[in-house]
């Protein structure tokens, strides 16, 4: 969730960034798994957060309040001053906070993106920074094979995929994911709740 996206939503340009098609497949198959919420996204959909906290098998995270780059040059993100830093990320975990569930210190840089600067202002959190080595590409995605192709190749034991709940800009996540878990099962891996897949659960 960005200032544009909420931009959008309040216009009814864009119906929603929550796609209930992706909780409800994790939810029906019980299927772990860790959201990176941003703070803003929490706000928009308290509800949702709610729902998302209250499952055992879901863990929450942290991805900035606005989604803004910490970086220069991050996908034309929209960047973060850097004495802001500190105090976005730290307004998200006491945001996410209020939910109860699972939390944790996970930490994903918008796009990725991060330097010295950006991992020196959050070290005072006490955060453990999560990227991602399988990066589906979900977002814009105009068909779901491309996003399935790219989750399931090179993916192995302790992977960790990257895939998008916000519907209007990952419109074709719901329907790469049956085909994704699937074809985790055919190689003999079990989606994990990071904590797992990090030896801290």
């Amino acid at each position: 969730m960005t200032d544009a996206m909420r931009r959008q939503l309040r216009s009814g340009a864009v119906r929603s960034y929550a796609n209930l098609k992706i909780i409800d497949l994790l939810e029906r198959e019980r299927v772990p798994a860790t959201f990176f919420l941003t703070g803003m996204w929490v706000e928009q959909y308290p509800a949702l957060t709610h729902r998302l906290a209250a499952n055992p098998r879901f863990e929450l995270a942290n991805h900035t309040y606005g989604h803004l780059a910490f970086t220069p040059d991050c996908y034309g993100l929209p960047r973060v001053p850097e004495r802001e830093m500190t105090a976005d990320v730290a307004r998200t975990f006491d945001l996410v906070a209020g939910y109860g569930g699972r939390q944790t210190r996970y930490f994903r840089f918008p796009g990725l993106c991060h330097d010295r600067k950006a991992l020196a202002a959050l070290a005072p959190l006490g955060l453990t920074v999560v990227d991602g080595d399988v990066v589906s590409g979900d977002p814009f995605a105009k068909s779901w094979r491309p996003v399935v192709r790219a989750a399931l190749t090179g993916v192995r034991p302790g992977s960790v995929i990257i895939l998008h709940v916000t519907e209007a800009n990952a419109p074709m996540t719901d329907e790469a994911l049956p085909h994704i878990l699937a074809g985790l099962a055919e190689r003999g891996l079990e989606p994990a709740p990071l904590s797992e897949v990090l030896g801290q659960g």
